[in-house]
């Protein structure tokens, strides 16, 4: 029998023992991709795992790769000639059985001194039970070159040969395409291999097994088709069996050493009791499934987001870490598993007048020059004008729904102008400049109160509302003068809800009573007739209905957002593109519709030439107008409601914006943030502008397409969140270019107002169905079988979950029949009121329970929640079904829960 292999090994362990450095991978104990793992210690390197499999016998043997992982497995579908798609691995526990008993009679190197291939060979095969001849082949066996399904970057698929070849040659092209490999792109520098080698020998009379581990790695020739420095090397061989026992047994080895804590263990092991000990913890853990309930040809995709490993720390890794192992274990755990965080310095009080303010701009000071050297990158290219799309967007459609509240005081100009000036003002004076200032929602339904107010009782509404702004501007400086923003600790997520379901039912109910309100205006025809609806479209041979009628509230804007994205169809930056500009091809889809159709629409208002929208006005407007002078004392009263409103408006933005799920490392400004706001109210009223605050949607936008995430990831695993690139640039340049888009108004006055509404539709549909309170409502049409798994079913009552969701819809109604009667001006108020019917809820639910369904109020000024109340398992950051506002470190879509 001839055993190719030594004679081309000669010449391949010219090119082996190339230095780490020269192969761009780091150090071997260089950390991982985010250079710490979830646990609060260093990552050991990460390591990549090959099985390499010997076929043929007994004709020609060879040793072809049929497995590869990483923290998935990858098998070789050999009739396609391809890798199949990452999946979590499935082992026989036989499999498990075997392989501890043939390395309890095998042979065990820790620290093994080898240096090449050839050296690992010889120590491998120094075994009593070999003769020399058996020796001797099986070393020309193991030195073999094995065939690789190599995907290069630039060619397609390859197989290594297992031939003879011209050294000089073919060695030097099959280096070079192992450096080509698509697969080294996904490793982080610092990466290691460890290779499983097994098969079936006829003549090995009893099981051969060994376990390696090299004192330091090194890169063991073409043995792995990635050239990385091998810490790890496994070799399972013994006479032909029944089945494929040694093949599972391989399989079960590459599992064990993708395993983090099997790997963590097995690399400071001594000796074969403690390889044998991880063995054993190992097989304690394992989840075993009954045969006949399960198909175990079936391939399990990978979770979203992996559990947390915390918990299965072996006893010697806790101790290394000390205070950040008692830590995670803390009964202070919150019900995500991360510890509960000390309030921010932010929202400390200084204790003294402006002392949060000044505070504040000392802290920014430093990082000012950063702000703009950190923007020169691509990155902020892309997001600036994926920014100035949805700005321009969002300025569009309030500016018209605006001119219809006011009756043509303000209009899209005025939300143009404003949104320039004011954003590019915020993002160069502001604590946290990522904020994207715009209309918002709950401000847009004040202005409306505001002016039928003013027309109900023939005021001058302009000048009436200078007065409010100059009283809500004054209100706001003594907010920020008495550090009132520390109270955003107490906006609990019962707050952030009952305030996102209020304004997004007003969004839905106004979108679809503006869409009615065009039946008559607008008569819908009969089939044969255009119709008129959030779309307009041809009517289809069923018969003749409006958009909004024919599908489901999500519009088509939504379903580009949704299904796009996580469609199979098309590559995955096509999809996001789609996606992330669903809102602008959802308008000129309708603008291109109406057009082409020639429809009857009505259409958005635009003036002609650079003046205000209301005829007869100058851009400063006068402070009394036809209005008495008294108003303007009068006018304190609703400018403090509206305080309050901005207030919450802008803090509860500002929370989400800054929390730690998104690791800023520049800190927020919420003092600094109120404090230009307020300025710029003034600005705004003085001049006839809207009124702009913090935008939760766009900015969460911006924000989501400035995140920085590891270039290199284990297969089948999302790329690493390392953080957000903070700088003030892209804001700047988004608000500039609005301003320069002023002069597009020609354009613009051929946008129907019925696309406006599917889009306004669109959002107040997307905000309330992406909160829990919505979920909730949801359980109570459910029968229990029917329900889904979320985690706070697991440990509340179903009774009191429905007990808290009905308080929260007393409260809804409550707050949508003040908003029906002549006194809906004063629905701040009791938008506020929400935080202390929450602090009332204490008395009814117990901090276990609220804990799950909503969060725990700070008790005094730096608290934190009270230890033994954390869930009974804990699971990391955003694996849980039921959680909001949490950063998903893959996904681009983010929930919303306000705005």
């Amino acid at each position: 029998m001839k055993l190719p292999g030594q004679e081309e090994f000669d010449v391949y362990s010219a090119h082996e023992n190339v230095t780490t450095g020269e192969l761009d991978s780091g150090p071997g104990s260089g950390p991982g991709p985010d250079g710490s793992s979830d646990t609060g210690v260093p990552k050991d390197p990460l390591l990549f795992i090959q099985l390499n499999e010997l076929l043929g016998w007994p004709q020609a043997l060879e040793w072809r790769e049929t497995g590869r992982w990483v923290l998935f497995e990858e098998k070789l579908e050999m009739g396609g000639g391809r890798w199949s798609a990452p999946h979590v691995p499935t082992l026989a526990l036989p499999s498990l059985q075997k392989l501890r008993s043939l390395l309890m009679e095998g042979l065990v190197l820790l620290d093994c001194p080898a240096q090449s291939l050839l050296e690992l060979v010889e120590q491998v095969t120094r075994v009593e039970s070999l003769s020399p001849e058996l020796r001797g082949q099986l070393q020309s066996l193991l030195l073999q070159r094995p065939q690789h399904l190599i995907q290069t970057t630039r060619t397609r698929p390859c197989w290594g040969s297992a031939r003879p070849r011209e050294a000089s040659r073919d060695e030097e092209a099959l280096l070079k395409e192992q450096r080509l490999n698509s697969l080294r792109q996904k490793l982080p520098p610092g990466a290691e291999a460890g290779a499983v080698l097994a098969g079936e020998l006829g003549f090995l009379a009893q099981p051969l097994g060994a376990f390696v581990r090299l004192r330091d790695p090194v890169v063991l020739g073409p043995i792995t088709e990635v050239p990385l420095p091998s810490r790890f090397f496994c070799l399972l061989l013994g006479p032909p069996t029944l089945g494929r026992s040694y093949h599972e047994m391989g399989r079960a080895m590459a599992v064990l050493l993708s395993d983090p804590q099997f790997q963590w263990s097995v690399r400071r092991a001594c000796n074969l009791y403690d390889l044998l000990a991880a063995l054993d913890a190992f097989l304690e853990e394992v989840t075993v499934l009954p045969p006949g309930r399960w198909d175990p040809t079936a391939r399990i995709p990978p979770p979203k987001c992996l559990p947390s490993q915390h918990k299965r720390l072996p006893s010697q890794m806790q101790e290394v870490k000390g205070p950040s192992a008692r830590r995670c274990g803390s009964p202070a755990e919150d019900r995500h598993g991360h510890p509960p965080q000390a309030p921010s310095p932010e929202l400390q009080r200084m204790g003294r007048l402006f002392g949060g303010l000044v505070q504040d701009v000392r802290r920014k000071a430093l990082w000012y020059p950063s702000d703009f050297l950190d923007a020169l990158h691509p990155q902020c290219f892309s997001a600036v004008l994926y920014i100035y799309l949805a700005t321009i967007t969002n300025a569009i459609t309030f500016g018209g729904l605006l001119g219809e509240a006011t009756d043509g005081a303000q209009g899209v100009l005025e939300s143009f102008l404003g949104t320039a000036v004011a954003g590019a003002a915020f993002c160069l004076m502001a604590g946290q400049p990522l904020t994207i200032l715009s209309s918002t929602g709950p401000v847009l339904v004040f202005e409306r109160l505001l002016f039928s107010f003013s027309r109900d009782y023939s005021l001058d509404y302009l000048p009436f509302r200078l007065w409010v702004g100059i009283w809500v501007a004054t209100f706001c400086l003594v907010l920020v003068a008495t550090e009132a923003s520390v109270l955003v600790r107490y906006f609990t997520r019962f707050t952030e809800e009952g305030f996102c379901a209020l304004i997004s039912l007003i969004f839905i109910y106004d979108a679809v009573g503006k869409m009615l309100s065009l039946t008559r205006a607008y008569p819908i025809q009969r089939p044969g007739s255009p119709a008129y609806g959030c779309f307009c479209q041809y009517p289809d041979p069923a018969g003749n209905e409006s958009q909004w009628t024919r599908t489901k509230p999500k519009d088509r804007d939504d379903l580009l957002s949704t299904h796009v994205k996580t469609s199979r169809f098309f590559p995955s930056v096509v999809r996001k593109v789609l996606s992330d500009f669903s809102s602008v091809l959802a308008i000129l889809l309708g603008c291109g519709l109406d057009a082409f159709l020639g429809l009857a629409t009505p259409k958005l208002t635009v003036p002609r030439e650079f003046k205000p929208t209301l005829p007869g006005r100058d851009w400063l407007v006068s402070p009394f107008g036809t209005n008495p002078w008294w108003l303007s004392v009068a006018a304190a009263l609703p400018a403090l409601l509206l305080s309050i409103l901005i207030f919450m408006d802008q803090q509860i933005t500002a929370v989400i914006l800054n929390r730690a799920e998104y690791r800023l490392r520049k800190g927020a400004g919420f003092h600094l943030d109120l404090f230009c706001v307020a300025l710029l109210l003034l600005l705004t009223s003085a001049l006839g502008l809207p009124w702009y605050v913090s935008a939760t949607v766009i900015s969460l936008a911006h924000m989501d397409s400035l995140r920085r995430e590891s270039r290199a990831c284990a297969l089948g695993e999302p790329p690493s969140f390392l953080g957000i690139r903070e700088q003030r640039l892209t804001g700047l340049v988004v608000f500039i270019l609005t301003g320069i888009s002023i002069f597009l108004a020609p354009i613009l006055k051929f946008i129907p107002m019925p696309v406006l509404y599917g889009i306004f539709l669109y959002m107040g549909v997307a905000a309330i169905s992406s909160i829990q309170f919505t979920k909730r409502v949801q359980l109570l049409l459910m029968p229990a079988k029917h329900q889904p798994d979320l985690l706070l079913l697991r440990h509340v009552p179903l009774s009191r979950v429905h007990l808290f969701t009905a308080i929260q819809l007393a409260c809804l109604g409550l707050l949508w029949i003040i908003k029906s009667t002549p006194a809906a001006i004063i629905f701040p108020i009791m938008l506020l009121g929400l935080v202390g019917v929450r602090k009332a809820l204490e008395w009814v639910f117990s901090p276990q329970e609220l804990l799950w369904l909503d969060e725990l109020m700070p008790e005094k000024e730096g608290s934190t929640p009270e230890k033994g109340l954390e869930p009974e398992y804990s699971f990391s950051g955003s694996d849980s079904e039921d959680s909001e506002l949490m950063y998903q470190p893959k996904a681009p879509e983010i929930n919303i829960s306000v705005n």
